[in-house]
């Protein structure tokens, strides 16, 4: 269903306004041109002739809005005096039907929903439908009694049938709005519920997620274009705006926006974390179960039922937010199971290329842009990574080989290990590496020449391969010397 164009806050205060008519968009000023020559008529239809009350014939009813102290009033006291245009009222009770009864409560929700709905309306076939439907709820007859022409203003009913003929033959599309109108109160009457469902999975700060608003009626049923206001805390609705602090004090500004259930009477918006135990708060205007009237100062006037009877409804959901991820990475001798420091090593997804991603949901990148680097330190060669997010699977790639470990480092295949973080969890990871080796024996021309065993580094100085080379050529020049000497023996 659409909803009548209103000021987004109604006012709420039972002191502004009530006679024994309903007073509907009290924050709306006069805006539509009167349907009647009376100055205090307002939104409606006149129906020819009136209901001869006291003996007296009438020549018109009004059917419709009163206007008083700028605002559009709506009047159940059938036949008693019209509030005049300064007419002033004070707080009343529950609306109770013109012989003093209490209404059924089927009832009473019907006007509490249709003064929400309804109440700020500028449409003349929907005013005179609503002012029908309150003066045949709250003035029908007992008997037939209660119709005789001769009773006072106080005393007599509402001719329900005489009222609805008139308003069908004089303006029928009133009366096709009477009819809609009655079966919207019915189906979509209060008491209203609202929920919010966050999702059934725990989010994560930074990654959108969809959240559902529902409004339901009394029968449980959604209800359609129903404006809900949503506030975020920790978090980000889709669209949102800013909006203004209360005052002016330190308050910081809430963002927030306004959404309106669909055909099935809910809606979904996408919430992003900002923050542990992000929340979506909601607030919508409702139907009240009972409706309030306003008596008027002085008496003989009809009273009026305040929009007053509409209420607030709220609603709150709280999302799960994974709790964030650590890995210790070891590094380790392959042969003694000991503990390198000094290894670098990458933090990157599962693919060992795109960074791994912070509990905020942003890539781990270093300054060069890559993902970043770690380096084990200690006996043990370890380095641990906090606020990972989580679940995720990593992978830890070793960058360059520590020193005494280069033999068996292959840059386009380097070591490497990967597993999967989990929430509040510690995965463990260790990266081994072998350690290089220097050969037994390392050939020098068509002899053998036995070396020293032991483990060095893959590194040797510009001087030191020189040194070697003299050694090899005076080797060979000795050889020489000594082969002409036993020739000449």
């Amino acid at each position: 269903m659409g909803w009548t164009t209103r000021p987004s806050v109604r006012s709420r205060a039972l002191t502004s306004l009530i006679a024994t008519c309903l007073l509907g968009a009290l924050s709306a000023t006069v805006a539509a041109t009167p349907a009647s020559a009376a100055d205090n008529e307002g939104v409606g239809y006149k129906i020819t002739p009136g209901q001869t009350v006291n003996s007296q014939a009438r020549a018109r009813d009004w059917l419709g809005s009163y206007v008083v102290n700028g605002k559009h009033v709506f009047c159940v006291s059938f036949q008693l005096k019209a509030p005049g245009s300064a007419e002033k009222y004070k707080p009343g009770d529950e609306l109770l039907d013109k012989w003093g009864q209490k209404l059924p409560d089927d009832i009473a929700a019907n006007i509490s929903y249709l003064l929400l709905r309804y109440g700020g309306t500028q449409d003349n076939a929907e005013a005179a439908a609503l002012a029908h439907l309150l003066h045949s709820w709250t003035s029908k007859p007992r008997s037939d009694a209660d119709l005789k022409p001769n009773l006072k203003p106080e005393e007599i009913g509402y001719d329900i049938q005489g009222a609805l003929g008139k308003l069908k033959a004089q303006h029928s599309d009133a009366a096709t709005v009477l009819e809609k109108m009655t079966k919207d109160a019915e189906a979509n009457r209060g008491p209203w519920t609202t929920a919010i469902a966050p999702p059934k999975e725990d989010q994560h700060i930074g990654t959108a997620d969809e959240w559902t608003i529902s409004v339901k009626n009394a029968k449980g049923k959604g209800i359609s274009g129903v404006p809900v206001k949503l506030t975020p805390s920790n978090a980000t609705v889709d669209g949102g705006e800013t909006t203004k602090p209360a005052s002016t004090s330190t308050t910081k500004a809430e963002k927030t926006t306004t959404v309106k259930t669909g055909e099935d009477g809910t809606v979904t918006v996408k919430v992003t974390p900002t923050g542990e135990q992000p929340k979506l708060a909601s607030s919508l205007s409702a139907p009240a179960d009972r409706p309030y009237v306003q008596f008027p100062l002085q008496t003989g006037v009809q009273k009026v039922v305040s929009t007053g009877g509409e209420k607030e409804l709220k609603a709150q959901g709280v999302a799960v937010v994974s709790k964030p991820g650590k890995v210790q990475v070891t590094k380790v001798d392959a042969k003694t199971g000991k503990g390198i420091a000094g290894a670098a090593l990458r933090i990157t997804a599962k693919d060992k290329s795109a960074a791994a991603l912070g509990q905020d949901g942003k890539p781990l990148n270093g300054a060069d842009g890559k993902p970043a680097v770690v380096t084990t330190e200690g006996e043990n060669g370890t380095v641990t990574v906090e606020n990972l997010l989580t679940p995720q699977e990593i992978c830890v790639v070793e960058v360059n080989a520590p020193p005494g470990y280069t033999n068996a480092f292959d840059p386009k295949n380097p070591p490497s290990a990967c597993g999967e973080v989990k929430p509040g969890e510690t995965l463990a990871l260790k990266v081994a590496n072998t350690p290089n080796e220097v050969p037994r024996t390392i050939p020098a021309g068509d002899r053998p020449v036995a070396m020293m065993q032991g483990t060095v580094e893959n590194t040797a100085s510009t001087a030191g391969i020189l040194g070697v080379g003299a050694l090899a050529l005076l080797g060979s020049v000795m050889v020489g010397v000594a082969a002409r000497r036993s020739s000449r023996r």
